[in-house]
């Protein structure tokens, strides 16, 4: 599977799945012109944390904002909280939830996950381009409420390759393994969803961030005076 060309947007939008909540909250506000939300999205193990990391120290990058997502999920030994996610209580995160505080809200894998919607808004009104790190069910929740966000899908060389990832990162359980590779298979049948579909090579980190900063720079190039609408 090979990336599309930058500028080659998909019209076609994936419905949210089985556990997921969209809804729709008052008071939208406009992102400053040519400010873009992208979304970087993908299979666990595919490399989506690497790459982020890596497109900060892609050369003549801009000052990207990257959005910490909120979890449920407990906190992996190296994981720091505020700067991988936000963890939160079950209660803590219901509570943002409810009060139409997240831009989406998703159940993977028996956790939840959401993105904080104040801190998009502020950011692109502010003129920043804002990155978004969300899983293939958060990412189709995204595209429904803004329409202009930019989605980036992350795949492996092959499925044999993501598996081979997952357990060596030995992070999950037997039980929570297999959850992970069954749902891989079924994400990776999402891509036609995106925009731009890149492939992660084992091995290229820092190619596939310098990639997807040449698709961001297009996106902009092609549309300066877009105003974002969250």
């Amino acid at each position: 599977m090979s990336d599309r060309a930058p500028g080659a947007r998909r019209s076609g939008r994936g419905a949210p799945a089985s556990g997921s909540e969209v809804r729709r909250i008052p008071g939208e506000a406009f992102g400053a012109p040519g400010a873009v939300l992208v979304i970087v999205s993908g299979p666990s193990g595919v490399g989506k944390d690497s790459v982020i990391e890596a497109l900060r120290d892609v050369p003549g990058v801009p000052d990207f904002h990257y959005v910490v997502t909120c979890t449920t999920r407990p906190r992996r030994p190296y994981e720091v909280d505020g700067v991988h996610y936000r963890f939160l209580t079950p209660a803590a995160f219901a509570a943002l939830r409810d009060a139409g505080q997240l831009l989406e809200a998703n159940e993977v894998h028996g956790n939840w996950y959401g993105t904080p919607r104040g801190a998009v808004r502020e950011a692109l009104t502010a003129g920043h381009d804002v990155i978004l790190k969300i899983d293939v069910q958060g990412a189709a929740m995204v595209k429904q409420r803004v329409d202009d966000a930019l989605l980036i899908f992350l795949v492996p060389p092959s499925l044999e390759d993501l598996f081979q990832r997952l357990q060596a990162r030995a992070t999950e359980s037997a039980d929570e393994l297999d959850i992970r590779q069954r749902n891989a298979a079924l994400e990776l049948a999402r891509a036609d969803d995106y925009d731009h579909v890149v492939v992660n090579e084992t091995g290229q980190i820092g190619r596939t961030a310098a990639r997807i900063q040449e698709i961001i720079a297009a996106e902009k190039a092609a549309h300066p005076d877009r105003r974002t609408r969250i």
